[in-house]
């Protein structure tokens, strides 16, 4: 029997691709006891899953904001404690699965004889008893977790993703829905995240709402978190008048509840496209500036991706804020590619 501990801290896309480690973990070894350490925002992913015995959240915030107000003897305290909360489950085995310093830094500080990073660098390689390539060929979703979990010799099967969500979420997510008149079948949209030259158009998501309900039948949501709120109150204005917006309304786990409700999920390169995939639920994700895989191994799911000489360019873009690799994803191509995966999809 082995004591087993995940670090995946964030972010959110990745937890949710890192979760297919859980499943295969729990296939292996049937008696472990298996634990993930993870930040907060990331946490209603992970806390109600009955294949995890523990997650440990890593209070990062709070202590930064200690640090801020130079309250340094609580902060310390509280340092002291996490790590001693770590060393007394006494892991025999952790993998960190996001391989940077502050990920080794924790792996290392768990007291586990056996550490195994996964493209650990920033120092963290140090840390490590062995360090594995990140580097595959595989283009799955998942797939440097799949790596992961193949060279560990771990019974993966197809590697499902495996995030579960808790009945108040649902329940809350329902409420949430009622209040803006979203009843199923219903679209999700998830057009935000962190980088603009991985976002789609506004006016394009507001037409892309006006052509749902004529066209395929249902109504669309909007999901995202509270910084989204002004982008989403413009595409809401401009968008079909049934246009749902739950943007900065739902915690992550309520947004999980709506999102496997839904009938389609079209977004953007976002934690919240990948847990369309994860739920089974028919998703088109649109790719240009980043292209985090290019199978997401389900047929229920679609990538559109129109690959250019100078893409995908992740954090530098060479286009003069044009985008155009998300320029060539129109409302029309989205509709037709929508209707071919829910007549795939029944």
């Amino acid at each position: 029997m082995k004591r087993i501990l995940i670090i995946r801290l964030s972010a959110i896309g990745d937890v949710i691709m890192a979760s297919g480690l859980i499943p295969a973990l729990r296939n292996t070894w049937p008696g472990a006891h298996i634990a993930w350490l993870v930040e907060p925002q990331s946490q209603d992913l992970l806390r109600h899953n009955p294949r995890l015995d523990e997650v440990i959240v890593w209070p990062r915030n709070q202590w930064r904001q200690l640090w801020k107000a130079r309250r340094y003897r609580e902060l310390f305290k509280q340092l002291r404690h996490f790590i001693g909360t770590l060393r007394e489950r006494r892991f025999d085995l952790v993998l960190d699965a996001q391989g940077l310093l502050k990920s080794g830094v924790w792996a290392w500080l768990s007291g586990a004889k056996e550490r195994i990073g996964l493209g650990s660098r920033e120092g963290s390689q140090y840390l490590m008893t062995r360090v594995l390539s990140r580097a595959t060929q595989d283009r799955r979703i998942g797939s440097e977790y799949l790596h992961l979990a193949r060279t560990l010799g771990l019974e993966t099967g197809n590697f499902p993703m495996d995030i579960a969500v808790a009945a108040h979420d649902a329940e809350s997510a329902e409420r949430h829905c009622r209040t803006q008149g979203i009843t199923p079948p219903y679209a999700v949209f998830c057009p935000f995240t962190t980088r603009p030259q991985k976002h789609w158009f506004e006016d394009r998501w507001a037409a892309l709402s006006q052509a749902l309900p004529t066209r395929l039948g249902m109504n669309a949501v909007l999901l995202g978190g509270p910084s989204d709120r002004e982008a989403a109150a413009r595409i809401a204005a401009a968008g079909h008048p049934a246009l749902g917006n739950l943007v900065g309304r739902t915690n992550l786990g309520e947004a999980a509840a709506v999102i496997r409700n839904a009938r389609l999920l079209i977004g953007v390169d976002t934690g919240l496209t990948h847990l369309g995939i994860a739920f089974a639920v028919p998703t088109l994700a649109l790719f240009g500036a980043t292209r985090p895989y290019l199978d997401p191994a389900t047929p229920r799911a679609r990538i559109l991706y129109h690959p250019l000489a100078c893409s995908p360019c992740r954090w530098h873009p060479t286009c003069d804020g044009a985008f155009t690799c998300m320029q060539l994803h129109t409302v029309e191509n989205l509709v037709d590619s929508a209707r071919s995966l829910l007549a795939a999809s029944p």
